[in-house]
């Protein structure tokens, strides 16, 4: 049965970034006021930052027991049709001026390729799922061998048997 588990964590240089951004905007506060105002600006702009960089930081992918997570939300593989692995172009025409409003998507802006996954029925929910993620082929691969396992065991039978089969 396929298996694949993927944490999206935010690149070192985006934490590294929150540093002086959130310096330059928490400096404005002294053109405003004296005191302790502007370092409590700057302090609470980190913990802003950082509260959303952890965010970010908790969403996974994960490929087992039939089914698809791809942060908080769930797809069963037996709803999956087509499942293609997206290099840069696709997946962003696929958010862009492809883009399904209707779609369920799990994005970050640092990961460039994803995964599509075209839905059996459209008229369930999203006629589509596009999850990004660093390893497009693996998941894709991950999807494939447990949708291709779990309609093996829903027909009873192994993967061997199929040449059995007249």
């Amino acid at each position: 049965m396929g298996s694949y588990h993927e944490r999206l964590l935010v690149p070192v240089s985006y934490w590294l970034l929150a540093v002086p951004v959130a310096l330059v905007l928490g400096a404005e506060a002294y053109f405003f006021v004296d005191g302790f105002i502007p370092p409590l600006t700057i302090v609470a702009l980190y913990a802003i930052m950082a509260a959303f960089l952890v965010h970010w930081n908790s969403a996974t992918i994960e490929v087992a027991g039939g089914v698809l997570r791809a942060g908080k939300d769930t797809l069963a593989l037996s709803d999956a049709d087509e499942v293609a692995a997206l290099d840069e172009k696709q997946a962003t025409a696929l958010r862009g001026p492809r883009a399904d409003p209707a779609a369920h998507i799990l994005l970050r802006p640092y990961l460039n390729r994803a995964v599509y996954v075209g839905l059996a029925d459209p008229d369930h929910g999203a006629p589509y799922w596009l999850v990004a993620t660093r390893h497009p082929e693996k998941l894709a691969a991950a999807i494939e061998s447990a949708r291709s396992s779990a309609g093996d065991e829903q027909d009873g039978r192994r993967p061997g048997d199929w040449e059995s089969v007249g």
